[in-house]
């Protein structure tokens, strides 16, 4: 799977603390390895347009969909 970061996710990642920074660098890389794995704790949070939501930390959210072509993407659409 390959990683892309929507425009507002981009500026939400900019405004965040460093350290939020640094646990969602982690926390993409297991989603991009496995989406399954219990730190991200990833649930689906809009079941119609397909939307997910994963964990950075206790106080931070990412949300994300995943595309199925030939090589499966994950868009992060936003931070916060």
């Amino acid at each position: 799977m390959t990683r892309f970061l929507t425009p507002t996710a981009v500026r939400n990642y900019v405004a965040a603390p460093a350290k939020v920074q640094k646990a969602f660098e982690k926390q993409a890389k297991l989603l991009v390895e496995n989406l399954h794995h219990p730190s991200l704790r990833a649930k689906k949070y809009d079941e119609r347009n397909d939307i997910w939501q994963g964990r950075v930390n206790r106080d931070w959210r990412f949300y994300f969909t995943i595309k199925d072509d030939t090589a499966p993407q994950v868009i992060v659409a936003g931070l916060g």
